[in-house]
């Protein structure tokens, strides 16, 4: 396990930015000769139907400020040459925040969060889309609502799809009593809950420590630091919540009616999430597009690390929802950004955003079949004019580049082909043998310092990661690579690539920052299902340590009337729901609701467990055993050092 340590004392004391270099900025002056800076309409649909502004920064019980949109103050004017300024424009944009009218009836609240929480009055009170990642954030956004609007209750919460910034701050805006009483619904896409749980639990400590630095969690707000990630701003540091739906939305078609409001829905699974839904207001002629149609180009492989999107079906859902409401939408809205109004408008917006999709995946299967590897596609390709110039269309948090990879990634897997590339030595070896074969760390710094002088950044970052891979502590090779990684972010038009070239160059010069948010919460924990609980403990499990341990564990629900049969043997923790026959060496007693909670996070222990009401009868050592064979997540484990 590498994990990453503070760098000693001698290395600090280097954290101050440092200004862009002269190539950089004559690529910013390029950028701005070659893009229609002078298209001013996005700025105007972002200001309309401002009623306020937020009322400040949100904070926590404990006082801890955990959202602060006013970090981002100094988005104004032109961009500082140490930011891309399309990125720049992209940031000023989104950092535009909050209460605004969409259309009668509907209101979003943007800027609050990473996402927007969207409100639609019905006949008695207000259905809320899409409640953030933080209960704080989520609640400072329904009191804002009502402050302007009333005191409308809570009648319905809609999920659009299973990311935990659209459902994160769900207890912000209404209670599990409440929804347990039936009155209020949450409604989601089918197949919406096991998703939603498992991306932050399976891998989620992988993902939360790379999400850091996606998010840019370490960065000072400033020219010289974090700006914006494209999509938002950054993620809010509250309190992530979970309350399951009480009712799915099985097909494209499927019509509910919620306190008076008419509401059309289409189903989207397999886009920008595994369980994703649209959803059109016939009587408002207003089309809810969740994240499938933002303000940016999209991810179809987040740099946090996620399954491979498929954009193939991504542009055919977009062609259904043309096909669907073209002729009647005269507002489009997202979970993201501004709207869109005029049925001309949010018709052209839809056709370029499927098109984008479209030309992505198409291009790269027509590459990828003449031999082209993914980085030599991503290289090669170019989009449209009409594509490449349209502004919600450029890659503030997908980029071309890392997509077209991704989806060369959806089809041939990680293997280009090349027998080279099939049985490499793993990154630290590698690099040892690298700075040997280059006359050793010292002579590959100087070697490397004319490179980044001539602006070769990419190069540079390459040769370098080789020297602090084979030797962390070489002060020289530190200094150049986080010199070159900010270099690399100041010029990067794409958020999170900025906030990744940053972070990284942070944490060189500053030791690692960790793992800032934790999406793994108690509510999430505790909606796991059963087979879930037990998939999560098996990734767990130290295969080594485990070899030649062999025992069962059976486990009973009583409130749903469900028995499992867990069994290690052979490194590996496999269950079954299946009548086993004979005893378990030890039978746990619960109920489904209890058991997440007491399971994860060190409570799989005898005296954990009966002092939760747990029933334990058998051979409780067994339990003690499987306690100590579990190997969690690292949440601080190193990225940019060995």
């Amino acid at each position: 396990m590498r994990r990453a340590e503070p760098i000693s004392a001698n290395l600090r004391g280097m954290s101050t930015p440092k200004p862009a270099a002269p190539a950089i900025i004559q690529q910013q002056a390029d950028l701005r000769a070659r893009l229609p800076f002078s298209d001013t309409q996005d700025f105007e649909d972002a200001q309309r139907g401002l009623i306020a502004p937020l009322a400040g920064p949100t904070t926590a019980d404990d006082g801890r400020v955990v959202w602060d949109d006013g970090t981002y103050d100094f988005l104004e004017g032109d961009a500082s040459d140490t930011v891309n300024p399309s990125l720049w424009r992209q940031s000023r944009l989104v950092a535009t925040a909050g209460l605004f009218e969409v259309t009668d009836g509907i209101y979003q609240v943007r800027g609050q969060d990473l996402s927007n929480i969207s409100f639609v009055e019905g006949d008695t009170g207000v259905i809320v889309i899409d409640p953030l990642i933080s209960a704080e954030t989520a609640a400072a956004s329904l009191a804002l609502y009502r402050e302007h609007r009333g005191d409308r209750p809570v009648v319905a919460v809609i999920y659009t799809h299973c990311h935990v910034d659209h459902f994160g701050g769900v207890k912000g805006v209404t209670s599990q009593e409440d929804v347990d009483a039936g009155t209020v619904r949450i409604v989601a896409p089918e197949g919406f809950l096991e998703p939603a749980i498992a991306e932050n639990v399976y891998a989620g400590t992988a993902m939360g420590r790379r999400a850091g630095y996606m998010y840019g969690a370490a960065l000072a707000r400033g020219p010289q630091g974090g700006v914006g990630a494209g999509l938002g701003q950054t993620t809010s540091t509250g309190t992530v919540t979970l309350i399951e739906p009480t009712e799915s939305v099985a097909r494209t078609g499927d019509e509910l009616t919620i306190d008076g409001v008419r509401i059309v829905f289409q189903l989207a699974p397999g886009t920008e999430a595994p369980a994703e839904m649209l959803f059109y207001f016939p009587d408002r002629k207003a089309l809810c597009a969740a994240e499938d149609a933002t303000h940016n180009l999209h991810n179809l492989l987040t740099l946090r690390g996620a399954v491979v999107r498929d954009p193939h079906v991504w542009s055919k859902y977009l062609t259904e929802t043309i096909d669907l409401w073209g002729g009647d939408v005269e507002v489009v809205f997202a979970s993201h950004h501004w709207p869109t109004w005029g049925n001309e408008r949010v018709v052209e917006f839809l056709g370029l955003q499927r098109d984008l999709y479209a030309y992505l995946h198409d291009q790269t299967l027509r590459m990828l079949n003449q031999g082209l590897v993914g980085p030599e596609i991503a290289e090669t390709i170019q989009l449209p004019p009409a594509l490449e110039n349209a502004w919600h269309a450029r890659g503030y948090y997908g980029s071309v580049s890392h997509n077209v990879k991704a989806i060369y990634q959806r089809y041939m897997g990680w293997f280009d082909g090349n027998p080279a590339h099939l049985w490499e030595h793993p990154p630290v070896e590698k690099a040892k043998r690298y700075v040997d074969f280059m006359g050793g760390a010292d002579a590959v710094v100087e070697k490397a310092r004319p490179a980044f002088e001539s602006g070769d950044y990419r190069w540079v970052a390459e040769v370098l990661n080789h020297v602090v891979f084979a030797q962390p502590d070489h002060a020289g090779a530190r200094e150049l690579l986080a010199d070159t990684y900010e270099q690399l972010g100041y010029g990067s038009e794409n958020g999170t690539w900025r906030d990744f070239f940053l972070s990284g160059a942070t944490e060189l010069r500053d030791g690692a920052f960790g793992t800032p948010t934790q999406t793994a919460s108690a509510d999430i924990v505790g909606a796991l299902t059963p087979a879930m609980l037990f998939d999560s403990l098996a990734i767990q499990i130290d295969g080594p340590r485990a070899w030649d341990e062999s025992f069962t564990i059976d486990v009973v629900l009583t409130d749903v009337d469900e028995r499992y049969r867990l069994r290690l043997a052979n490194g590996a923790l496999t269950y079954s729901a299946v009548p086993q026959r004979g005893d378990a060496d030890v039978t746990i007693t619960t109920t489904k609701r209890g058991l997440p909670a007491v399971a994860l996070g060190g409570g799989l222990t005898p005296e954990k467990l009966a002092a939760s009401g747990t029933e334990i009868t058998g051979d409780v050592s067994v339990l003690h055993t499987l306690a100590g064979l579990l190997s969690p997540g690292d949440p601080d484990f190193a990225i940019v050092t060995p």
